[in-house]
């Protein structure tokens, strides 16, 4: 229980607080909003005491629960302590702003001021007797004690989720630092964005049973706690299904199950399982090496996003195993990928063969020819592309699984292992385009096309 052992009756319900205080802005709660209250209510009730809020970004979430839900819990609970953690300190610090400023402006409605000689912004006692205390993730709170632990956004970013040392860092943090300086008969409040199967959120649901557990999904699925039809949007007046739809295409398949539906997916259940890829320090003597090249011919303006030029070297090794040694990855127009290419077969010296693709049509006959032109002198291969850009993904995903496919440490690894991890749902695909062009052209370079993939499939 907290401090004052006895509630408060204070007036008034959360669900009209937050009508009162967001009524100035000529905002309401939408249904998402009222059952999240509910659920609040429910806690500072103490009818529960784990609560976890998965809701996608961009839907208030953090409005409610951890803006308007601590004031009027100081409200509710005069004596209680609250300590406020998120990825870092600065948003927990943007955080305890906004509740001062809440309860500066409408604490007269919860009875509720600050105490004057508090100007902290992330440290500050209400004139009831209540403490506020906001830190960032792994922050330092010894010798603090909270009636109520609020954790808001405690991943900072997906290559933080994606990171075992981080994840387990904050669940290490969770565990012997903030669960500890909880009260007898405290409670705990999660809100986030999931980001990973083994995320905190995962990790508690899996570890602990006792957690009441509200996800809502940006597009409803079957038994949806608000009781929506599947495929309807959960804020239509904010996002509609059209709009949450074009924001699906751009996020990718990995992203949108995470962030927006709070299903995280295994990296596993992706066609590249990167975490088989071993990354060398010294590449292996090779029998072959074959730079092949995915273009584009857009440069890079301000508002646009169009697709990458890739070079990628893949080196054969007398083991039999396939490395890439280097990627070259840039945007620009017609003649600065002609300069690039010649620039790279240059510096790749002839014994490297050089894949290009040929469009279908005249056009890609005649840009062929003329790059062919320019590199006359070296080893050049073209051909069309042949089936679709999964097929033709098969072949280096099946050298994966068979572990024959490595990478020489560089700065660009980590790009190329996320165009992987995310392939075929991710916003780009070049790098796997020229991937695929790379193990076609070497099969097809000693061997017929029917077999092409038994030496990989067989490994």
């Amino acid at each position: 229980m907290p401090d004052d052992d006895q509630a408060k009756p204070c007036g008034i319900s959360l669900l009209t607080w937050a009508e009162a205080a967001l009524a100035p802005l000529s905002q309401t709660p939408a249904r998402h909003h009222l059952l999240m209250l509910q659920h609040l209510s429910q806690l500072a009730e103490g009818q529960i005491d784990r609560l976890m809020l998965l809701l996608p970004p961009g839907h208030a979430k953090s409005t409610y629960a951890s803006v308007l839900f601590p004031a009027w819990f100081l409200a509710r609970h005069p004596r209680s302590s609250i300590i406020v953690a998120s990825h870092t300190a600065d948003l927990a610090e943007h955080f305890a702003r906004n509740v001062r400023e809440t309860i500066r402006q409408h604490g007269h409605l919860l009875g509720l001021g600050i105490t004057r000689e508090d100007r902290a912004v992330a440290r500050w006692r209400s004139d009831q007797g209540g403490d506020y205390f906001a830190c960032g993730i792994r922050g330092p709170i010894t010798g603090r004690r909270a009636d109520l632990v609020l954790i808001d956004d405690p991943v900072k970013s997906h290559a933080e989720a994606d990171s075992p040392s981080a994840r387990n860092a904050l669940w290490n943090w969770y565990r012997s630092d903030l669960a500890t300086r909880l009260k007898p008969g405290g409670r705990i409040v999660l809100v986030m964005t999931r980001w990973h199967p083994d995320d905190i959120g995962g990790r508690l649901l899996e570890n602990d049973p006792s957690w009441t557990v509200l996800r809502l999904p940006a597009l409803a699925e079957a038994d949806d706690a608000l009781g929506r039809s599947p495929g309807e949007a959960l804020w239509p007046e904010w996002e509609d299904e059209e709009a949450l739809a074009r924001k699906r295409h751009i996020v990718g398949a990995r992203v949108w199950n995470a962030a927006f539906q709070q299903n995280p997916v295994p990296d596993t259940e992706c066609l590249f399982p990167i975490t088989r890829i071993p990354i060398l320090d010294t590449a292996p003597s090779g029998q072959r090496e074959i730079r092949a090249w995915d273009l584009a011919a857009t440069a890079a303006t301000e508002g646009r996003d169009p697709d990458w030029t890739v070079g990628l070297k893949l080196l054969q090794s007398a083991a039999g195993l396939h490395v890439i040694t280097d990627m070259v990855r840039f945007r620009g127009g017609p003649s600065e990928v002609a300069d690039a290419i010649h620039a790279t077969a240059t510096q790749d010296g002839n014994n490297v063969t050089i894949a290009l693709p040929q469009d279908p049509g005249q056009a890609g006959k005649q840009q062929v020819a003329w790059l062919t032109q320019r590199l006359a002198g070296f080893r050049v291969r073209a051909s069309p592309e042949t089936g679709s850009k999964l097929t033709r993904a098969t072949i280096p995903a099946a050298a994966v699984e068979a572990g024959t496919l490595c990478l020489l440490r560089g700065a660009w690894n980590r790009n190329f292992l996320d165009e992987l991890r995310d392939f075929p749902n991710g916003r780009k695909d070049d790098q796997v385009d020229a991937l695929s062009r790379a193990f076609t052209c070497l099969g097809t370079a000693t061997a017929s096309p029917s077999r092409l993939t038994i030496p990989l499939f067989g490994r």
